[in-house]
C-alpha cells in the first residue's frame, strides 16, 4: 500500500494536535523553523543525518 508523504505527515499532524494539544505558536514556529531549514546551507547536514 503506498500513501503519499503530504497525506501521511497530515495524518500525524492531526493526531499530534489531537492529542497532544501543543500550544499554537509552538506550532507555527516549528513550522516556519523547518520551512527555513530546509532553504539553509544546513539543508544538506540535515537530510544527510535524516537518511
Amino acid at each position: 500500500m503506498d500513501v503519499p508523504l503530504w497525506f501521511a505527515l497530515l495524518a500525524v499532524g492531526y493526531l499530534g494536535v489531537k492529542l497532544i494539544r501543543p500550544p499554537w505558536w509552538l506550532i507555527g514556529v516549528l513550522l516556519i523553523g523547518g520551512y527555513l531549514f530546509a532553504d539553509s546551507v544546513l539543508a544538506p547536514v540535515i537530510d544527510s543525518a535524516v537518511k
